[in-house]
């Protein structure tokens, strides 16, 4: 199989009409998500019921909710590293195919050692490397397609994108838990690392449609660049930030005795993101003359779009748990006697399936109707409102979680109403902060913003890992239950409802002072 490609930028004029590439990407997209989703869907119930069996029952739940997050840290950290490579080395086209053949034997991996930690985690490690390295990529890729004649129609395709997304995970909800339950994890991982050979085959038949943007050459004025110029030539608060970045940054080392290395690293990560980023912007003026004003302007505009990026991260922390936290309260409820709904892991078809609904919906019903009465929703105030629902969600699931602790027989039936909640908020981020990611980039700078959004998700991870870190405390937890006469668990759901409804505020009141831009290619 070759992989050769046109040295030449393949860059066409698309005269208003969708791209040709399109349904390759779509078809791509549709089986590399199935055998994600295939495989992310059933991890949870693998850890505790099979790899896991060595640990004391009452601590299985707690430390396959671990390693669920670590592995999707992991996934949305790996976009950096993707982006990078896309960005300065092999381009899009060639760092999708080879991080896909990666991901291929990683889903080998976990069908082969599915008795084997070691085996078995190296799988997950190449499934993030893979899957995380790609993200970023694919998403560009598609916007790379569109130019200036036909940006109009890159909405409705990112749309479509997320819309196939959540069809392959549908399927890959509904049917691998039942591959594990019949068949056994080797079946069950092994079905989605046969899709993700169709997925890297159809990705490569579609080569000659594609429009092929060559990595950038070394940049002496990159992003990287001009924020390291910023910060050596800035002085006062922006160089007192920056220092107070880098302490941070090795200070964060030292909690990994109680974080352990990831979640350590991913604080050590944030803490200097958000002291370095407001030294870099009150120092960016320095980096004037050494720098192009347009590129200095252009990273302007990316560490206000990162500003944007940090106030959703929390909802990343509520929508990842519906794999992990949800579905452990699933296994404590009763499942009705429906052949459809053997495990409470199939639960999670029903966020891809009201997502595919919705999106269609609100395009043909709800935003024409919103801007008819003059309230337009606006990517940003849509973005506003979808964090504020999801926390609505935690609120419902808290509550079931507390009948659960009275002892109540609860039906997993009632899970319907967070979930149809929560996918609610979904589509009003995750469709929506695509678009607006890509959009807000310069050019040469579309791979590193993506890949900032991508990170946004394991921040939310992180705050994940530290508040499930200081459950950990008897202290505090015996603290919390007679102060509120919840279970840890209760509480827990209640804190993440606060969490995001604090964010939504900050966020909305940052999208009002947020000036929009358009970074299209020129027709």
């Amino acid at each position: 199989m070759t992989t050769e490609v046109s040295e030449e930028p393949r860059i066409t004029t698309q005269n208003g009409k969708y791209p040709k590439s399109i349904p390759s990407i779509i078809g791509n997209e549709a089986c590399e998500r199935f055998s994600f989703y295939g495989m992310r869907n059933i991890l949870t119930d693998f850890l505790i019921g099979y790899l896991l069996l060595d640990l004391v029952e009452k601590d299985r739940a707690g430390a396959a909710k671990e390693v669920f997050h670590i592995f999707v840290m992991g996934v949305y950290f790996f976009p950096l590293l993707g982006g990078w490579i896309s960005d300065r080395f092999l381009g899009k086209y060639r760092t999708i195919f080879w991080l896909s053949l990666l991901y291929c034997v990683g889903h080998g991996c976990l069908a082969v050692f599915e008795g084997n930690k070691t085996g078995f985690y190296a799988g997950l490690f190449l499934i993030a490397l893979g899957s995380g390295g790609i993200k970023p990529c694919v998403s560009s890729f598609v916007g790379d397609q569109f130019d200036q004649s036909n940006k109009h129609l890159a909405r409705v395709v990112f749309e479509a994108f997320y819309w196939v997304i959540n069809f392959g995970s549908f399927f890959a909800s509904q049917l691998m838990p039942r591959a594990l339950k019949h068949w056994g994890p080797a079946i069950a991982f092994g079905i989605p690392g046969i899709l993700m050979f169709i997925a890297t085959l159809i990705f490569w038949m579609g080569r000659k449609n594609y429009v092929v943007v060559p990595p950038s050459p070394a940049d002496p004025h990159s992003f990287g660049s001009i924020a390291w110029t910023a910060l050596q030539k800035g002085r006062g608060a922006g160089r007192v930030l920056a220092v107070l970045g880098a302490l941070g940054f090795v200070g964060s080392f030292f909690l990994i005795p109680t974080l352990g290395f990831v979640a350590s690293f991913c604080l050590a990560l944030v803490v200097f993101l958000v002291l370095a980023g407001p030294g870099v912007m009150l120092s960016l003026e320095a980096a004037r003359g050494t720098h192009p004003d347009e590129d200095v302007e252009g990273v302007r505009s990316v560490m206000k779009v990162l500003v944007v990026f940090a106030l959703v991260t929390p909802f990343w922390s509520l929508f990842d748990q519906k794999a992990s936290t949800w579905i452990i309260q699933g296994k404590a409820m009763v499942l009705p006697g429906w052949s459809i709904l053997e495990t409470a892991s199939q639960m999670q078809a029903v966020n891809p399936l009201l997502v595919m609904l919705l999106i269609p919906f609100n395009n043909a019903v709800v935003y024409p109707l919103l801007r008819k009465i003059g309230a337009n929703p606006t990517q940003l105030r849509r973005m506003t409102a979808g964090i504020a629902i999801a926390g609505v969600s935690w609120i419902v699931i808290g509550v079931l979680q507390r009948w659960i602790d009275a002892g109540e027989k609860v039906s997993i039936l009632w899970q319907l109403v967070p979930y149809t909640i929560l996918t609610i908020g979904e589509v009003l981020v995750s469709t929506t902060g695509l678009e607006f990611a890509y959009s807000q980039a310069p050019a040469k700078m579309k791979g590193t913003l993506m890949s900032f959004w991508s990170l946004s998700v394991t921040v939310g991870g992180l705050w994940v890992l530290l508040v499930n870190a200081g459950m950990k405390n008897e202290r505090l937890t015996s603290a919390i239950s007679e102060a509120t006469g919840l279970s840890t668990t209760a509480f827990q759901m209640f804190f993440f409802a606060g969490f995001a409804f604090v964010f939504a505020f900050a966020f909305g009141a940052y999208a009002m002072r947020y000036k929009s831009v358009e970074h299209y290619r020129k027709a």
